[in-house]
């Protein structure tokens, strides 16, 4: 799918909590994907659909440094990753082996796209931290992918953090993390997202002035009419 790049800059202004939340409400309870965390603090929030990578429990015979050279390879899924996507592997959970690099994380800077998220770990940090490439992972570790995991393809659904990824999913990342918006939920965060900020915006403004939270957070009728009359 395309995402529009005023899909892009509307979601680039709903933070993750709030997407959790426009999500919940519509029975979407398991759609932020654990242990992706930001590896450099301050990362901007970040929004592009999902190009899925999938890595496996390393076997001997497969997990080995020749297989950088084969066709299905890192190396080679990343030529194929368009400009804007946002990298999803799948890796199990896996903290001990860095799956990709500096190396890899500059040719993806290279090619365009938006940033890396995993639920393992990378290689390298002060290399990768180097690109700019914005990560969003479980830390870091010395040994490399093959010493703990097999690549085994790319472009098909995988899990992430727990959560089911499909290609072209989209994908935002802030400081909470990284959440998942199915491609059939997008146009109700669209609409949705924007007006939960808002809403949330003028509850933390009420809070500062000293109201109490019981009929506010969530509102009551009064508040409700309150709020809305601020919208006229």
């Amino acid at each position: 799918m395309s995402l529009s790049a005023e899909a892009i800059a509307t979601l680039s202004h709903v933070s993750t909590a709030t997407i959790t939340t426009v999500l919940l409400k519509k029975g979407l309870r398991n759609i932020w994907m654990r242990g992706t965390k930001p590896l450099k603090p301050g990362q901007k929030r970040l929004v592009g659909p999902a190009f899925t990578l999938r890595f496996v429990p390393a076997r001997e015979d497969l997990a080995t440094p020749e297989s950088w050279s084969s066709p299905i390879s890192t190396r080679t899924a990343i030529e194929a990753m368009p400009t804007g996507c946002i990298a999803v592997v799948d890796a199990m959970g896996i903290t001990d082996a860095g799956i990709f690099g500096d190396i890899l994380c500059a040719r993806m800077v290279k090619r365009g796209v938006t940033a890396l998220i995993t639920d393992g770990v990378v290689r390298d940090v002060e290399g990768v931290l180097g690109t700019g490439l914005p990560v969003w992972c479980d830390g870091y570790a010395a040994p490399p992918s093959v010493a703990g995991l097999t690549f085994v393809g790319w472009g098909e659904p995988i899990g992430c953090g727990g959560v089911a990824v499909f290609p072209n999913d989209v994908v935002v990342a802030d400081q909470d993390g990284a959440v998942l918006i199915p491609q059939a939920f997008i146009d109700h965060v669209l609409a949705e997202g924007p007006e939960q900020e808002r809403m949330e915006a003028w509850i933390v403004n009420e809070v500062n002035n000293g109201a109490q939270l019981p009929g506010l957070y969530p509102m009551n009728a009064e508040t409700k009419a309150r709020y809305a009359a601020t919208k006229k």
